[in-house]
């Protein structure tokens, strides 16, 4: 009798094992406060402007035209704007002094889809207030502008922070983030939590997944868990009408960046040695991204004279590309705080690689110069500044 047990029990776990490896955690697809007004928007409308802001996996054809797919052919009589703001190898740094005009600037989101874990790791390798302060930014300034927009944030990942949650660990940038979602209400995806648990269980490896840049089954696997997250949301009658998401009245930090924009370079004084124009790429060694080609920009040698830009507000950085000539910019606020920043990145060996330094980020609001001086370093002597950044 007691033997006879065994394949009923076996049967059991085979069944249990199975359902686990098929369906999606439900911890792994948070919802947070209300996602219903992007719903009352498409299907009262008739109309949906759904906005995509992360890095080169957003960029990519990879989940975005997956959920766009999804959801026209969940509104199949509503008129989609689809706005694709993925940049890659920017960090959420870069996102909150861009949001204004990659996003904001295209009119009311109805819902915006977030991703930066992987960016604010592996390209910007932040510190935890940093992670904060991007993140923050970003979704402070949205829901500040467009407080009736839906918001979801998805956590990527790489294969440092995927190790780390295999051993039951937090990668930074995601303890960061969801501190700010948690603060905000904003629903989740944790895509990369998900990866890991069925990696374990082994219904997925790393490689049928596509690596940090997923291919088709990764990509489907994160759209998998958007649709269950937002139909699970949406399966309730229609609202009456679309109510604003609560603002928390203080941030979690003061001086988050939810204030950003881009003051192109374009618009200040120049100093002798510098120009706003296009460099001379053919002459200039190193791989070159399209979208930062056929534009003026920023640029000098140690040769020129230091530059002094007058600006309001509590920070000042510099959205840069810095390639395998890149060197040092040195810099003093107010004739008080000085610094050195080196423009050359781990990624700079083979490619004039984009991202934004924050000078300083900490001053009181108001009124503050900031003085620019190239310096050569070993045999690197460039600055080129695509958008002065300031919140």
């Amino acid at each position: 009798m007691k033997g006879s047990l065994y394949p009923i029990l076996f049967a059991i776990v085979l069944l249990s094992r199975t359902a686990s490896l098929l369906g999606i955690n439900p911890e792994n697809r948070t919802q947070r406060g209300s996602l219903e007004n992007s719903k009352f928007a498409f299907e009262h409308s008739k109309k949906g402007r759904v906005a995509f802001m992360g890095g080169s996996i957003t960029e990519m054809n990879g989940y975005r035209p997956m959920m766009m797919d999804w959801l026209q052919n969940k509104f199949p009589q509503t008129e989609f704007e689809f706005v694709n703001a993925g940049i890659s190898s920017t960090c959420s740094t870069t996102g909150a002094f861009r949001l204004e005009r990659d996003v904001l600037s295209k009119g009311p989101i109805d819902l915006l889809f977030l991703e930066f874990a992987v960016n604010d790791d592996q390209d910007a390798r932040h510190s935890h207030e940093g992670c904060i302060l991007g993140m923050e930014g970003i979704i402070r300034n949205f829901r500040s502008t467009y407080p009736k927009g839906d918001l979801v944030v998805t956590y990527f990942v790489n294969p440092g922070m995927l190790q780390q949650l295999r051993k039951g660990k937090t990668p930074l940038p995601m303890d960061a983030h969801e501190r700010v979602l948690e603060k905000y209400q904003v629903s989740r995806v944790h895509l990369a939590r998900e990866l890991a648990e069925r990696i374990e269980e082994g219904s997925f490896t790393w490689e049928e997944f596509g690596g940090t840049h997923p291919k088709p089954p990764g990509n489907r696997l994160c759209a998998d868990i958007h649709a269950e997250l937002l139909g699970k949301a949406w399966d309730r009658p229609l609202a009456k009408r679309a109510l604003d998401h609560p603002l928390p009245k203080n941030p979690l930090k003061s001086n988050s960046f939810f204030n950003g924009r881009f003051l192109s370079p374009g618009q200040v004084q120049l100093a002798q040695g510098w120009n706003f124009s296009e460099p001379d790429w053919e002459t200039i060694p190193g791989s070159k991204r399209k979208r930062y080609l056929d534009r003026a920009l920023l640029h000098a040698d140690s040769s020129a004279k230091p530059l002094t830009v007058s600006f309001s507000g509590r920070a000042f950085g510099v959205f840069v590309v810095g390639g395998p000539d890149a060197g040092k910019l040195a810099y003093e606020v107010d004739g008080k705080r000085k610094g050195v920043v080196n423009l050359y990145r781990h990624f700079s060996k083979n490619l004039h690689y984009p991202f934004s330094v924050t000078l300083a980020h900490d001053l009181p609001a108001g009124q503050h110069q900031i003085t620019l001086t190239p310096m050569a370093f070993e045999n690197r002597d460039s600055v080129r500044i695509l958008e002065f950044c300031l919140n």
